[in-house]
């Protein structure tokens, strides 16, 4: 229970710095969606940092959760191993840079922006120092430093909106390169700061431990290339897809409505902030696979939570984009239920992370893989993103269910399946009425979203009665008071 409570406490810090994070660059998809000229401009956005985020895979190849898993061992000096990964990032980001930078207009030649050169220069320079970065903060979740690793992911959004407010607001220039260039600013002030806490003290750079590092981690990267590849190929493919030449308006209205889901994905980014470096530090403990199977439980429980409110009250989210893109609100319960399934298969990925049978990952992420690429190759052309969302959510599926039922196999974990199969049968439930009554029965959106609330009420009764007795919590803070 103690690891439990750890888990939950860093899980609350990241998850209040994503949550407001997020919250805050919420800020800007209504600021963009209702300042930019039209829906093509959120189009580009929405697309260039797609790239961005498989880039970003790319330039990392595993070494986040590689300097992890050596740093806890017990055979390996930990400064050591920090050291060796920080300046091994270092290098490799800074050619990508300047090569970028030297071959800038044939990049965006053929990523179809000949004519916005400069675009691609400045987010692929931004992925560079970001790919670098993660070391940094890497160290900070090692160390358990989360307050400060929290203020300096704050300190990012708060100055990206501030420069978005600047350019877009105050000077009125209301153009896709201030998007970019608010976002290069922010990126580079927030490492300049970060660096003084996390420059390498001690230890050294050693050769065979970058070789281990890089045997265990470059079969993560297929397996992240792979994935991330699931989360962004709909909006990096969705162009040359879509027939017609409105394809970057529908991608724009795609990746405005995807925004509005994103309360789901603040959720599993915080836990997996958390959960990462808790696993890998009790990994010897002999409690453990009931501590991964108790926080199993807990994420769908409270995943659950999170999608019945959004759909519930998505009445009230869709004023976070301009009214030209709700068009696209459909898409969110869809959405919403692909952020559930690729929380449930990060946590199960860790059976084979901790086996150090990483190939397991990569296998199921490119089985992902095609699944996304055939759906979409086949479907975007004929009904367009809502292909795209729907390739996800399959290929979140049924990579889950891989996963678990292999991991079972080879490193078995207790999960509650009876008690995740009656939330599972709870939430479908309470859905199926919510729709039923506003299908056919209640057309008031006040009144629904009043329906709504009651049905949030049953599931946090049940939710009370069954693994969060108020009794039990009341008696414990009694007992810690005397």
């Amino acid at each position: 229970m103690s690891e439990m409570k750890s888990l939950a406490k860093d899980t609350a810090i990241y998850g209040v710095s994503s949550i407001l994070g997020k919250f805050l660059n919420y800020l800007l998809v209504p600021l963009y969606t209702y300042v930019l000229k039209q829906t093509s401009d959120y189009g580009i956005v929405t697309n260039l940092y797609a790239w961005t985020a498989l880039l970003l895979v790319l330039l990392t190849y595993g070494m986040e959760t590689g300097f992890f898993r050596f740093a806890n061992r017990q055979d390996k000096d930990s400064a050591t191993v920090y050291k060796t990964a920080f300046l091994c990032l270092l290098m490799t980001s800074t050619v990508f840079a300047v090569l970028i930078v030297l071959f800038r207009q044939p990049v965006a030649n053929v990523l179809g922006y000949a004519d916005h050169a400069e675009f691609v220069a400045m987010m692929f320079a931004i992925v560079a120092v970001d790919a670098f970065a993660c070391i940094p903060f890497a160290y900070l979740r090692q160390q358990k430093r989360s307050l400060l690793f929290a203020g300096l992911k704050l300190l990012f959004v708060l100055l990206n909106i501030a420069f978005n407010l600047l350019f877009l607001v105050v000077l009125g220039k209301n153009d896709v390169f201030y998007v970019f260039l608010s976002n290069m600013l922010a990126t580079g002030i927030q490492t300049l700061v970060l660096l003084p806490f996390t420059m390498p003290k001690g230890g050294k750079f050693d050769g065979d431990v970058l070789r281990q590092m890089l045997r265990y981690s470059l079969p993560l990267l297929v397996l992240g290339v792979a994935g991330i590849m699931n989360q962004t190929l709909d909006r990096i493919l969705f162009p040359y897809l879509y027939p017609g030449d409105d394809a970057q308006a529908q991608l724009g209205i795609y990746g405005a409505c995807f925004k509005v889901a994103m309360v789901m994905m603040m959720f599993t980014q915080a836990f997996r902030y958390a959960y990462e470096p808790f696993v890998f530090s009790k990994h010897k403990d002999r409690q453990s696979v009931e501590a991964y199977a108790d926080a199993m439980k807990y994420y769908i429980i409270f995943s659950y939570l999170i999608l019945l409110g959004v759909i519930f009250y998505l009445d009230i989210f869709r004023y976070i984009v301009s009214s030209a893109y709700w068009e696209g609100l459909k898409i969110v319960p869809v959405v919403l239920w692909t952020y559930v399934f690729q929380g449930i298969y990060f946590n199960l990925s860790f059976w084979y992370k901790l086996t150090d049978e990483t190939k397991w990952g990569a296998y199921f992420s490119l089985i992902g893989l095609a699944i996304t690429l055939v759906l979409q190759v086949v479907f975007v052309p004929r009904i367009g993103y809502w292909a795209s969302c729907g390739s996800s959510l399959v290929c979140y599926f049924v990579i889950m269910l891989l996963s678990y039922f292999i991991g079972q196999k080879k490193a078995p974990i207790p999960y509650d399946l009876k008690r995740i199969g009656e939330y599972t049968v709870l939430t479908v439930g309470l859905l199926a009425v919510y729709y039923a009554l506003r299908l056919y029965y209640i057309s008031n959106m006040w009144v629904m979203m009043v329906v709504g609330t009651l049905l949030i009420a049953i599931y946090l009764v049940v939710l009370t009665r069954k693994d969060f007795p108020l009794s039990s919590i009341i008696h414990r803070k009694l007992l810690n008071r005397k």
